[in-house]
C-alpha cells in the first residue's frame, strides 16, 4: 500500500487537503494530511519557538509510525521544506517526494528566500520574530494563482488561515544530500505560469545546474489550474498523485546540440578584428581609434551565471564581439562580469552595474555624459532601475530579446525588477528594443506587456524586428538577417548617443 504524507503551503493546515485524501482514499491508498505546529494557530506569537527543525521532527516521527510500504511525501509551497528535511532523515523508507506547484530547495536554503510577497521578506529582514501575518481578503493572488478555487473554499481559505511561525521561514534547511537522491515528481499549476514547457524551455536555454532535470529519476505533471490545486482541482490532483506514485510522467530530455560547443562558446554572428582592452576590477573597455573621450556602450549580461563557467561572460565570444563591434564604431565598448549567480542576486548585480557604470563615466577616455546600456535576455530585468530614475547622460536603453518581468516561477526575484512597471513612468531615454521572432513564449510574453505599458504611458520605444531569429541570435542564427539586425540595432543606439 502506498501512503501520502500531505504537506501545505504558508498559513494553512490539514484542512486544505480534505477532498483530495477522501479521493486519494477511495483509490486504496492512505492519506495524512498534516496540520503542522502552529500553522493551524491564529495564537502564533513574537518568540514562538516554532521552527523549520520543528516541522521536519513532526513528520519524521509521523513516517516512523506508518507501515505502509511506499511512502510518497506531498509538498507544497512552503511544505516543501521540511517535506525535503524529513527525506533526508529518512531516505530508506520515502519512495518519492512530489512537488507540488514548487521548486525543490537545496540545502542552506531558507524558505523567505521563495516567499513571493516582497513586503514579507521585509518584514522578516528587519523583525526576523515577527509572524507573518496571512494575506487580507483578496490579496491572496500574491501568493499565488487562486483561480479555479470555488468562492465557498475561497472564503474558508481567508477565513482559517493563520500566521506562519517567522522561524519556519528564515530557518536554514539543513540536508545531507540525500534527499536529493530519491525519485521526484513535479506538479505543475499552468495557470500559476508553471508547465512542462517553461522546465524544458530552461533546461534547454538556462544555467546548467538546472540540467538536472534531465535525470531519470525526475517526472513532471501539467494541471490546468491555480496554485491551490487542492482546493480548485482536488479530484484531478489525487488522479496526478496515484499516477506519480507509479512512476508515472512526463520526462524533461536535454535538447540534441547542434553543435559540439555550448552556445556562449559558439563564435559571435561577424568576425570583428580584436581592439586594445583594458581591464579595471569587473569592468573591460575596448577601445576605439583615434583620441578625445568618446561615447560609452555598457553591455549587460542576463543569468544567472554559474559562478564557476569559464569563461566568464566578457571573456566569451558574445560579449567580447560586442565590444569589439562597438569600438570599431568609434564608441567605447564596455562589458561586465555581474555577479548574478541565482535569483536572488538581482539587488547585488544591479549593485554591480550602477558601480560599474560610475566607474566608466570617471574614465578620461569616455565622455560622461553620452552613455548607453543595452542589456540582453534576463539581464532585461535590470534596466527596471534606470527607467524609473533615469538621468541626463543616460542618453539609450537597448535591450535585446529581454524578459522584461520576471518568467513564471521566479518568485525569488525581488518586484523592483520589472520593467513592464516602470517604463514611460520618468521622461527617460529612449528605448531600442530588438525583438525575436522566434523567442521562447513567456519571454515574449513580457516583451508584449512591456509594449502595451509603454505605449499608454508614451515611452519612446524603437523595436527592430528580426521575425526568424531565436533567443540569443548571434550566436545561434548565422544568418544574413541576423546580421542586418545587428547592423540595424547598432546603428540606432549609435544615432541616440550622438544625438
Amino acid at each position: 500500500m502506498t501512503a501520502f504524507v500531505l504537506v501545505s503551503d504558508t498559513f494553512t493546515g490539514g484542512w486544505v487537503w480534505e477532498e483530495t485524501a477522501a479521493r486519494l482514499r477511495e483509490a486504496g491508498a492512505e492519506a495524512h494530511p498534516v496540520t503542522l505546529t502552529r500553522m493551524g494557530d491564529r495564537r502564533a506569537e513574537a518568540g514562538d519557538g516554532t521552527g523549520l527543525e520543528t516541522h521536519i521532527e513532526e513528520l519524521v516521527r509521523l513516517i516512523d509510525g506508518i507501515t505502509a510500504t511506499d511512502v510518497v511525501l506531498v509538498g507544497h509551497g512552503y511544505g516543501l521544506y521540511p517535506v525535503f528535511g524529513a527525506a533526508d532523515r529518512r531516505a530508506g523508507r520515502v519512495t518519492r517526494i512530489v512537488s507540488v506547484d514548487t521548486g525543490p530547495p537545496q540545502g542552506g536554503d531558507a524558505a523567505v528566500r521563495s516567499v513571493p510577497d516582497p513586503e514579507v521578506r521585509e518584514l522578516l529582514a528587519g523583525r526576523p520574530d515577527a509572524p507573518v501575518p496571512p494575506p487580507a481578503p483578496g490579496t491572496w493572488p500574491r501568493w499565488g494563482s487562486t483561480e479555479g478555487i470555488p468562492a465557498d473554499a475561497l472564503a474558508r481559505l481567508e477565513r482559517e488561515a493563520a500566521p506562519q511561525p517567522p522561524r519556519t521561514l528564515t530557518e536554514p534547511l539543513r540536508l545531507t544530500g540525500a534527499a536529493h537522491t530519491l525519485p521526484n515528481t513535479g506538479i505543475l499549476c499552468n495557470a500559476n505560469g508553471q508547465s512542462i514547457a517553461m522546465v524544458e524551455m530552461a533546461v534547454a536555454s538556462g544555467p546548467p545546474q538546472l540540467r538536472v532535470f534531465t535525470e531519470d529519476r525526475f517526472r513532471f505533471f501539467d494541471l490546468a489550474t491555480g496554485h491551490w490545486p487542492m482546493l480548485s482541482a482536488p479530484g484531478e490532483l489525487a488522479e496526478v498523485l496515484v499516477r506519480a506514485a507509479a512512476g508515472d510522467g512526463h520526462r524533461v530530455t536535454a535538447p540534441e546540440p547542434e553543435h559540439e560547443e555550448p552556445s556562449h562558446l559558439r563564435p559571435f554572428l561577424v568576425d570583428v578584428p580584436e581592439r586594445p582592452r583594458d581591464r579595471v576590477g569587473r569592468v573591460d573597455l575596448h577601445l576605439p581609434d583615434g583620441e578625445g573621450p568618446r561615447p560609452a556602450i555598457v553591455f549587460v549580461h542576463g543569468g544567472p551565471i554559474d559562478p564557476e563557467r569559464r569563461p566568464t561572460p566578457r571573456d566569451a565570444p558574445f560579449f567580447l564581439g560586442y565590444g569589439r563591434y562597438a569600438a570599431g564604431a568609434g564608441v567605447v565598448g564596455v562589458t561586465v562580469d555581474l555577479r548574478l549567480h541565482g535569483l536572488a542576486d538581482y539587488p547585488r548585480a544591479a549593485g554591480d552595474l550602477a558601480a560599474a557604470v560610475e566607474q566608466v563615466r570617471a574614465d578620461p577616455r569616455v565622455d560622461g555624459d553620452r552613455i548607453a546600456l543595452w542589456f540582453f535576455s534576463t539581464g532585461g530585468l535590470l534596466a527596471a532601475d534606470w527607467l524609473a530614475a533615469p538621468t541626463p547622460w543616460l542618453r539609450c536603453v537597448a535591450a535585446n530579446y529581454p524578459a522584461l518581468a520576471p518568467l513564471p516561477g521566479w518568485e525569488m526575484v525581488e518586484s523592483r525588477f520589472r520593467p513592464v512597471d516602470t517604463v514611460g513612468t520618468a521622461d527617460g531615454p529612449p528605448i531600442v528594443l530588438t525583438r525575436a521572432g522566434l523567442e521562447h513564449e513567456a519571454i515574449a510574453a513580457t516583451v508584449e506587456e512591456f509594449l502595451t505599458a509603454a505605449g499608454k504611458r508614451g515611452a519612446d520605444v524603437e523595436v527592430i524586428d528580426a521575425p526568424n531569429a531565436h533567443h540569443g541570435f548571434e550566436l545561434v542564427d548565422p544568418t544574413d538577417e541576423s546580421r542586418a539586425v545587428l547592423e540595424r540595432s547598432m546603428c540606432a543606439v549609435l544615432a541616440r548617443l550622438r544625438d
